[in-house]
């Protein structure tokens, strides 16, 4: 086999993970949107009550683990970018670490997953959620 095609076949697999991570990070949004409008939506009729307080602090929770999963799945991606990045830059001089997709030594070149959770993107995404989490629960507490 060339250098060629094992830069090819390498790139491609590397692409594929590249790829999953962001589906990933894609279909966790989803879900979140999805719960928290389906908790709410079922509790429609007690929003104006003092019922539904606890619910909004409860719905916090798969907030918090879905905004987490999201950057963890988020710095995956870009440490496998800075992976790609490297394959392409160095398979053809060398056949050093050949079709290995450890991206752990990538690691340090990517920001932290707590820095993530707090980048424009997701802080935004999942900032306006808790806004609105917290705003049902103080407009049904001081109700």
């Amino acid at each position: 086999m060339t250098n060629e095609e094992v830069l090819h076949k390498e790139i491609d697999l590397i692409q594929g993970i590249i790829t999953r991570m962001a589906s990933n990070s894609f279909l966790l949004k989803g879900w979140m949107i999805t719960i928290v409008v389906a908790v709410l939506a079922l509790t429609k009729d007690t929003l104006v009550t003092n019922d539904i307080s606890y619910l909004s602090i409860i719905l916090f929770l798969p907030l918090l683990v879905f905004w987490y999963l999201d950057a963890f799945f988020l710095h995956k991606e870009r440490c496998y970018i800075k992976l790609y990045d490297w394959v392409v830059e160095n398979r053809l001089n060398t056949l050093e670490n050949q079709y290995n997709l450890n991206y752990k030594r990538f690691e340090d070149e990517v920001v932290s997953i707590w820095e993530l959770m707090t980048s424009g993107t997701l802080f935004k995404f999942y900032g306006i959620t808790a806004l609105i989490l917290i705003g049902i629960t103080i407009y049904n507490i001081f109700q």
